[in-house]
Protein backbone atom coordinates (compact mmCIF):
# COMPACT_ATOMS: atom_id res chain seq x y z
CA UNK A 1 0.00 0.00 0.00
CA UNK A 2 1.09 3.46 -0.82
CA UNK A 3 2.31 5.76 2.04
CA UNK A 4 0.06 7.94 3.05
CA UNK A 5 2.27 10.10 4.52
CA UNK A 6 2.14 12.97 1.93
CA UNK A 7 1.18 12.22 -1.52
CA UNK A 8 4.08 13.61 -3.50
CA UNK A 9 3.00 15.46 -7.25
CA UNK A 10 5.48 13.64 -8.64
CA UNK A 11 7.28 15.33 -12.04
CA UNK A 12 5.47 14.10 -15.45
CA UNK A 13 6.54 16.06 -18.75
CA UNK A 14 3.40 17.06 -20.46
CA UNK A 15 3.37 15.04 -23.91
CA UNK A 16 5.46 17.10 -26.86
CA UNK A 17 1.56 16.49 -29.14
CA UNK A 18 -1.00 18.64 -28.67
CA UNK A 19 -4.37 18.08 -31.03
CA UNK A 20 -3.33 15.48 -33.06
CA UNK A 21 -4.65 11.54 -33.43
CA UNK A 22 -1.01 9.41 -32.34
CA UNK A 23 -0.56 7.86 -35.52
CA UNK A 24 2.12 5.51 -33.88
CA UNK A 25 0.33 4.67 -30.65
CA UNK A 26 -2.93 3.72 -32.72
CA UNK A 27 -1.00 1.55 -35.64
CA UNK A 28 0.87 -0.48 -32.43
CA UNK A 29 -2.45 -1.09 -31.09
CA UNK A 30 -4.33 -2.83 -33.79
CA UNK A 31 -0.89 -4.78 -35.11
CA UNK A 32 -0.03 -6.13 -31.54
CA UNK A 33 -3.74 -7.29 -31.64
CA UNK A 34 -3.78 -8.65 -35.20
CA UNK A 35 -0.43 -10.41 -34.08
CA UNK A 36 -2.35 -12.10 -31.20
CA UNK A 37 -0.85 -10.34 -28.19
CA UNK A 38 -3.37 -10.40 -25.49
CA UNK A 39 -5.50 -7.13 -25.63
CA UNK A 40 -4.67 -5.78 -21.55
CA UNK A 41 -0.97 -5.79 -22.58
CA UNK A 42 -1.45 -4.42 -26.23
CA UNK A 43 -3.42 -2.07 -24.63
CA UNK A 44 -0.69 -0.73 -21.96
CA UNK A 45 2.17 -0.75 -24.61
CA UNK A 46 0.37 1.54 -26.74
CA UNK A 47 -0.65 3.86 -23.65
CA UNK A 48 3.33 3.68 -22.64
CA UNK A 49 3.91 5.58 -26.36
CA UNK A 50 1.42 7.85 -26.68
CA UNK A 51 2.87 11.28 -26.38
CA UNK A 52 -0.37 13.57 -27.67
CA UNK A 53 -1.75 15.59 -24.50
CA UNK A 54 -5.14 16.61 -25.69
CA UNK A 55 -6.97 16.23 -28.95
CA UNK A 56 -10.76 17.06 -29.74
CA UNK A 57 -12.90 14.76 -31.14
CA UNK A 58 -16.16 15.37 -32.25
CA UNK A 59 -16.36 18.71 -30.37
CA UNK A 60 -15.05 17.04 -27.59
CA UNK A 61 -12.04 17.62 -25.71
CA UNK A 62 -9.52 15.15 -24.66
CA UNK A 63 -7.06 16.30 -21.71
CA UNK A 64 -5.01 13.01 -21.04
CA UNK A 65 -2.62 14.77 -18.80
CA UNK A 66 -4.67 16.81 -15.96
CA UNK A 67 -2.94 19.82 -15.12
CA UNK A 68 0.32 18.82 -17.37
CA UNK A 69 1.29 15.81 -15.07
CA UNK A 70 -2.00 14.06 -13.84
CA UNK A 71 -2.17 10.90 -16.62
CA UNK A 72 -6.13 10.09 -17.42
CA UNK A 73 -5.77 6.83 -18.25
CA UNK A 74 -9.51 5.68 -17.93
CA UNK A 75 -10.21 8.66 -20.80
CA UNK A 76 -7.06 7.36 -22.80
CA UNK A 77 -8.25 3.62 -22.77
CA UNK A 78 -11.42 5.02 -23.67
CA UNK A 79 -10.13 6.34 -26.82
CA UNK A 80 -7.65 3.70 -27.74
CA UNK A 81 -10.53 0.92 -27.00
CA UNK A 82 -12.29 2.87 -29.86
CA UNK A 83 -10.21 2.86 -32.25
CA UNK A 84 -9.04 -0.64 -32.09
CA UNK A 85 -13.26 -1.41 -32.44
CA UNK A 86 -14.38 -5.20 -32.62
CA UNK A 87 -10.42 -6.29 -32.08
CA UNK A 88 -11.31 -6.31 -28.78
CA UNK A 89 -13.94 -8.56 -27.28
CA UNK A 90 -17.30 -6.05 -26.58
CA UNK A 91 -17.88 -7.82 -23.19
CA UNK A 92 -14.57 -7.49 -22.02
CA UNK A 93 -13.92 -3.77 -22.90
CA UNK A 94 -17.44 -2.64 -21.35
CA UNK A 95 -16.29 -3.97 -17.86
CA UNK A 96 -12.63 -1.78 -18.18
CA UNK A 97 -14.56 0.76 -19.01
CA UNK A 98 -17.31 0.71 -16.61
CA UNK A 99 -15.55 -0.61 -13.45
CA UNK A 100 -11.85 -0.12 -14.41
CA UNK A 101 -10.74 -3.60 -13.97
CA UNK A 102 -9.19 -5.87 -16.65
CA UNK A 103 -10.21 -9.75 -17.26
CA UNK A 104 -8.64 -11.95 -14.50
CA UNK A 105 -6.78 -14.03 -16.44
CA UNK A 106 -4.24 -10.24 -16.45
CA UNK A 107 -1.87 -10.01 -14.28
CA UNK A 108 -2.31 -6.78 -12.53
CA UNK A 109 1.11 -6.67 -11.11
CA UNK A 110 2.12 -6.27 -14.46
CA UNK A 111 0.19 -3.20 -14.85
CA UNK A 112 3.46 -0.53 -13.31
CA UNK A 113 5.93 -2.28 -15.98
CA UNK A 114 3.26 -2.20 -19.11
CA UNK A 115 2.46 1.48 -18.70
CA UNK A 116 5.85 2.46 -17.96
CA UNK A 117 7.61 4.88 -15.43
CA UNK A 118 6.10 8.50 -16.49
CA UNK A 119 2.73 7.04 -17.02
CA UNK A 120 2.49 5.93 -13.89
CA UNK A 121 3.88 8.52 -12.16
CA UNK A 122 1.22 10.36 -14.03
CA UNK A 123 -1.27 7.64 -13.02
CA UNK A 124 -0.42 7.89 -9.14
CA UNK A 125 -1.11 11.80 -9.55
CA UNK A 126 -4.10 11.12 -11.02
CA UNK A 127 -5.16 9.11 -8.33
CA UNK A 128 -4.58 10.80 -5.73
CA UNK A 129 -4.94 13.89 -6.85
CA UNK A 130 -8.39 13.84 -8.65
CA UNK A 131 -10.28 10.52 -7.56
CA UNK A 132 -9.02 10.38 -4.20
CA UNK A 133 -10.04 14.44 -4.16
CA UNK A 134 -13.77 14.09 -4.97
CA UNK A 135 -13.84 11.30 -2.74
CA UNK A 136 -12.62 13.72 -0.02
CA UNK A 137 -15.03 16.35 -0.78
CA UNK A 138 -17.87 13.31 -0.81
CA UNK A 139 -16.71 12.08 2.37
CA UNK A 140 -16.58 15.84 4.27
CA UNK A 141 -20.08 16.55 2.77
CA UNK A 142 -22.00 13.41 4.30
CA UNK A 143 -20.07 14.00 7.92
CA UNK A 144 -21.56 17.95 7.30
CA UNK A 145 -24.74 16.05 6.17
CA UNK A 146 -24.65 13.76 9.04
CA UNK A 147 -24.45 16.36 11.68
CA UNK A 148 -27.05 18.78 9.95
CA UNK A 149 -29.66 15.85 10.43
CA UNK A 150 -28.59 15.13 13.92
CA UNK A 151 -29.63 18.97 14.96
CA UNK A 152 -32.76 18.78 12.93
CA UNK A 153 -31.99 20.20 10.31
CA UNK A 154 -33.25 17.37 7.70
CA UNK A 155 -34.59 20.20 4.36
CA UNK A 156 -30.97 21.58 3.04
CA UNK A 157 -29.72 19.65 0.61
CA UNK A 158 -26.48 21.17 -0.71
CA UNK A 159 -23.92 20.77 1.77
CA UNK A 160 -20.47 21.37 -0.74
CA UNK A 161 -20.00 24.95 0.84
CA UNK A 162 -19.42 23.66 4.23
CA UNK A 163 -17.06 20.97 3.03
CA UNK A 164 -14.94 23.12 0.99
CA UNK A 165 -14.31 25.38 3.87
CA UNK A 166 -13.72 22.43 5.94
CA UNK A 167 -11.15 20.95 3.65
CA UNK A 168 -9.57 24.04 1.86
CA UNK A 169 -10.45 26.94 4.46
CA UNK A 170 -12.20 29.12 1.64
CA UNK A 171 -15.44 28.79 -0.20
CA UNK A 172 -16.04 27.11 -3.66
CA UNK A 173 -16.73 30.12 -5.56
CA UNK A 174 -13.55 31.97 -4.02
CA UNK A 175 -11.72 28.93 -5.24
CA UNK A 176 -13.11 28.81 -8.43
CA UNK A 177 -12.28 31.93 -9.46
CA UNK A 178 -8.63 31.51 -8.46
CA UNK A 179 -7.93 28.97 -10.71
CA UNK A 180 -9.76 30.22 -13.42
CA UNK A 181 -7.18 33.04 -13.28
CA UNK A 182 -4.48 30.35 -12.68
CA UNK A 183 -5.28 28.90 -15.49
CA UNK A 184 -7.04 31.35 -18.25
CA UNK A 185 -9.79 30.50 -18.35
CA UNK A 186 -13.27 32.53 -18.36
CA UNK A 187 -15.26 32.37 -14.90
CA UNK A 188 -18.83 32.01 -15.67
CA UNK A 189 -19.70 29.29 -12.93
CA UNK A 190 -20.20 26.43 -14.80
CA UNK A 191 -17.53 24.27 -16.18
CA UNK A 192 -17.12 21.40 -17.97
CA UNK A 193 -16.16 17.88 -16.83
CA UNK A 194 -12.37 18.10 -18.42
CA UNK A 195 -12.40 21.62 -16.18
CA UNK A 196 -13.88 19.95 -13.53
CA UNK A 197 -11.02 17.61 -13.19
CA UNK A 198 -8.31 19.93 -13.97
CA UNK A 199 -10.51 21.98 -11.08
CA UNK A 200 -10.22 18.71 -8.21
CA UNK A 201 -6.10 18.83 -9.18
CA UNK A 202 -5.59 22.08 -8.47
CA UNK A 203 -7.52 22.11 -5.36
CA UNK A 204 -5.40 19.13 -4.26
CA UNK A 205 -2.25 21.02 -5.43
CA UNK A 206 -3.60 23.94 -2.80
CA UNK A 207 -4.51 21.34 -0.19
CA UNK A 208 -0.91 20.25 -0.01
CA UNK A 209 0.32 23.93 0.12
CA UNK A 210 -2.40 24.32 3.27
CA UNK A 211 -2.33 21.60 5.49
CA UNK A 212 0.18 20.11 7.49
CA UNK A 213 1.38 16.74 6.39
CA UNK A 214 -0.74 15.24 9.30
CA UNK A 215 -3.91 16.43 7.90
CA UNK A 216 -2.70 15.60 4.52
CA UNK A 217 -2.49 12.19 5.50
CA UNK A 218 -5.51 12.02 7.48
CA UNK A 219 -7.82 13.35 4.75
CA UNK A 220 -6.02 10.80 2.09
CA UNK A 221 -7.12 8.36 4.29
CA UNK A 222 -10.96 9.68 4.48
CA UNK A 223 -10.81 9.90 0.63
CA UNK A 224 -9.66 6.51 0.26
CA UNK A 225 -11.98 5.32 2.87
CA UNK A 226 -14.78 6.66 0.95
CA UNK A 227 -13.71 4.71 -2.12
CA UNK A 228 -13.67 1.58 -0.37
CA UNK A 229 -16.64 2.26 0.77
CA UNK A 230 -18.82 2.93 -2.90
CA UNK A 231 -17.01 -0.26 -3.94
CA UNK A 232 -18.26 -2.38 -1.81
CA UNK A 233 -21.72 -0.57 -1.83
CA UNK A 234 -21.31 -0.84 -5.91
CA UNK A 235 -19.18 -3.66 -6.63
CA UNK A 236 -19.87 -2.71 -10.67
CA UNK A 237 -18.20 0.58 -10.54
CA UNK A 238 -15.31 1.74 -10.85
CA UNK A 239 -14.47 3.00 -8.12
CA UNK A 240 -11.57 1.70 -7.03
CA UNK A 241 -10.85 0.08 -10.63
CA UNK A 242 -6.59 -0.68 -10.57
CA UNK A 243 -6.21 1.40 -7.09
CA UNK A 244 -2.38 1.72 -6.13
CA UNK A 245 -3.37 -0.38 -3.51
CA UNK A 246 -5.04 -2.73 -4.63
CA UNK A 247 -3.50 -6.28 -5.55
Amino acid sequence: MQDLQEPDVLDVAPAAHVDGEDVEAIAYLIGALGRGVDWPTALLESMSMWRTATETIDDRRNNYFVGGEAFDWMLMAERLIDAAGELIPSEERETLLFTGRFPESFEAERFKELLGVQKHSGYLNYYYGVVVEEALQLAVEREVHKRAVSNGNQYQDDFSEEAFFRIYRRSKSDLLREFCTDVGYINEGVISLSQCKEFLYWLFKYRMRISDKAKVASDTRKGIAQLREIALAHPDSNALGFAPDQP
